[in-house]
């Protein structure tokens, strides 16, 4: 065992990167487990790793090298993931909230680290800065539950570009504060060089990334062009005196509009940064934080609480303000305190510049104790802040009575075709599901392996559906595709199509071994949040008598509830059928009340139903010629009932294997902006 110490800490290149992978892979997935956020994993894993845990790494030159890449990275994403479109509504509203929750936290941080907790005025002025900044962490749940456009969301992504831009400005100037030369016309000319720059930025950049990728649609020449900019921006920001941070922030923001959010250029961002730069500069993190300090030093421990008392109460505090100021309620002021609570980017670079600026008696302008507390202050937050902002979305989707109009957003059905047999049943469903608002249907037969016969084969299976479109006078897209597999073909096809809905075959099984959904299905499920439909066609569809379909309890709450109830609506309306639905009682009153505002041709009968667990009673009421229809439930969904889906593929091959059968996964999303990335490569 000694022998092998002497090797520690490693030098050869080889080992050292080779380590950094191993961490790179195995702490997020440790931390997980123990519901600890991801980036504190890897910061956690830096500090066992670094010189002040078991020493198995220096923190060298890589370490300086990929901790700046990856701190304008992290940057940079942040800024590129904000939706300005739903900023723009509440602009004047956002500003205001930004200046609150930049402004509160920094006055009562300044205040309470100069009196409470005896730091001077410059280091309690940057501790401050932390305080006041914060990351949309939890802004990833607000894209589930559909409330992207909702007010206060709008006004905390409008308000964490003011306060974080203010944060870096802080930043910048404490940084320059600490130059050699600093005097009057020096922050003069700061001042000036900011600005034209920064103009430069928000005014040249875009221009020159629109005209790039108009010239240039390669995915990688994109990319490093991004990148390019990225630095540039940075780079000019150094060469005028502040700090490259509010370079990359900027860049990402005026970038936001050329990088969709659900384009193949924003997923490889997203990848390389993930899989490397930002879990690099993670990492490095850790290694400078002494944990060690904070426990053996009763007075750093105290100043690292300190620190996280202050912070929270600062942030909760500018969202109640927020909350009596703009006539929001309690729990829009809730969901306002949860997306603002978490502090990872802005605060790590705050940490960093802090560390690396000496004080004129030698010591740095942070010690270990508010290194420390910048840790917990970031661990804590990270924890508290998604659970804050997921329990007030939650209480928004079951309180509003805001149910939309539906029915009158644009859509697009993009329908997946594999084999000949498929293709008429398919399009003959797709034919009663469309809606009047539709956009021209989407047809896609995608391949994992290219041949002529493969391609062949396509080309007649999408001309079949192609002419049952045009007998109907339906106008159609069709697209045959090479993919790694289905699954990335089709998602990549939605997201170019920009559809919303996804209608499928119903796997088929062929081998006792088989499940009831394969593997495609649910693989789609979920790598997508647009609306998937599976459908399985035992008799013409034109031949049905009656649908039966069965709706879980608080779907209504959902941001995908009218989007299927219009298309079922749609349906019963063509076929001219009556229909029984099952569910709960609010839910069919619910349904009950928007298809007598929507849909008056709708003939129903509803039953109060409570065995979700077994459809014996409602399968004795099908016959032959009728069609049953499950509406399912994505994970973290109100009406998701983890009883009633574990025992659905169960429940649907014992009472209903003959039986026509469609099932809907409902979408999860709001917006279209607001999709979730597939990090795959078609």
């Amino acid at each position: 065992m000694s022998d092998l110490f002497q090797y520690i800490p490693l030098t050869n290149p080889t080992a050292q990167f080779l380590v950094i992978l191993v961490l790179i892979l195995v702490a997020p997935a440790v931390f997980e487990r123990l519901r600890i956020p991801n980036i504190v994993g890897l910061i956690f894993a830096g500090i066992l790793v670094g010189p002040y845990g078991f020493h198995v790494l220096e923190r060298d030159a890589s370490f300086e090298l990929f901790g700046k890449v990856g701190l304008y990275y992290i940057m940079f994403v942040a800024a590129l993931e904000m939706n300005l479109q739903s900023v723009k509504k509440e602009k004047g509203t956002a500003i205001g909230f930004g200046l609150l929750t930049f402004g509160i936290p920094m006055a009562v941080g300044l205040l309470a680290n100069w009196t409470l907790l005896g730091y001077g005025i410059v280091p309690s002025l940057l501790m401050a800065a932390m305080y006041a900044s914060h990351t949309l962490l939890s802004y990833p749940i607000v894209m589930r539950f559909g409330l992207t456009q909702r007010r206060s969301v709008s006004i905390a992504v409008g308000g964490t570009i003011v306060a974080d831009t203010l944060t870096l400005l802080v930043l910048a100037v404490v940084a320059g504060a600490f130059r050699e030369d600093v005097h009057g016309p020096f922050w003069i000319g700061l001042l000036l060089r900011v600005v034209f720059i920064g103009l430069a930025i928000v005014l040249v950049f875009p221009r020159i990334c629109r005209w790039f990728f108009r010239h240039f649609d390669d995915g990688v020449m994109q990319y490093i062009f991004v990148l390019a900019l990225l630095f540039l921006g940075a780079g000019l920001m150094e060469l005028a005196g502040m700090e490259g941070l509010l370079g990359a922030f900027l860049v990402g923001i005026v970038l936001g509009r050329a990088i969709p959010g659900s384009s193949p250029l924003m997923n490889h961002i997203e990848f390389v940064g993930n899989a490397l730069f930002i879990p690099y500069f993670l990492i490095g993190v850790g290694m400078i934080i002494n944990l060690g300090v904070l426990l053996s030093h009763p007075a750093g421990l105290l100043v690292a609480v300190g620190m996280v008392v202050i912070a929270t109460f600062g942030k909760w505090a500018a969202a109640r303000a927020a909350q009596s100021l703009f006539h929001m309620d309690a729990a829009d002021g809730q969901l306002l305190f949860g997306l603002t609570g978490a502090r990872a980017a802005a605060t790590l670079a705050i940490l960093l510049v802090g560390s690396s600026i000496v004080l004129p008696d030698g010591s740095p302008l942070f010690d270990e104790a508010i290194t420390g507390g910048a840790m917990l202050l970031i661990l804590v937050s990270c924890m508290i802040s998604p659970m804050i902002t997921d329990r007030a979305a939650r209480r928004i989707l079951l309180t509003s009575s805001d149910m939309g109009q539906g029915g009158q957003a644009e859509s697009r059905l993009l329908v997946g075709l594999s084999t000949e047999e498929e293709a008429a049943p398919l399009m003959h469903a797709a034919l009663m599901l469309s809606l009047p608002g539709d956009t021209p249907m989407s047809l896609v037969n995608v391949m994992n392996e290219d041949s002529t016969e493969l391609r062949q084969y396509a080309r007649k299976v999408l001309t079949e559906a192609a002419s049952i479109a045009a007998s109907a006078n339906v106008e159609v897209h069709t697209q045959y595709r090479l993919s790694v597999n289905h699954v990335t073909g089709m998602t990549y096809s939605a997201q170019e199509q920009d559809a919303t809905d996804i209608l499928i075959g119903l796997h088929r099984k062929r081998r006792i071994t088989d499940g009831f959904f394969g593997h495609f299905a649910p693989d789609l499920i979920a790598a997508t949040s647009q609306q998937i439909i599976l459908y399985r066609s035992l008799i013409p569809i034109n031949t049905l008598r009656r649908i039966h379909l069965v709706v879980p309890r608080k779907a209504e709450h959902e941001p995908g509830f009218h989007q299927w109830a219009d298309r079922v609506a749609a349906m019963a309306e063509k076929l001219a059928i009556g229909m029984d639905i099952y569910s709960g009682h609010d839910t069919l009153e619910a349904l009950r009340l928007y298809w007598r505002r929507t849909h008056r041709q709708v003939y129903a009968d509803y039953v109060n139903y409570s065995s979700f667990q077994n459809f014996q009673p409602m399968a004795a009421a099908t016959r032959q010629d009728h069609i049953v229809i499950i509406v399912a439930a994505r994970p973290g969904m109100p009406s998701h009932e983890a009883a009633y889906l574990s025992h659905l593929p169960e429940q649907l091959e014992r009472y209903f294997s003959t039986r026509s059968l469609m099932i809907i996964y409902p979408s999860s999303h709001g917006d279209a902006e607001s999709r979730p990335k597939v990090l795959a490569i078609s």
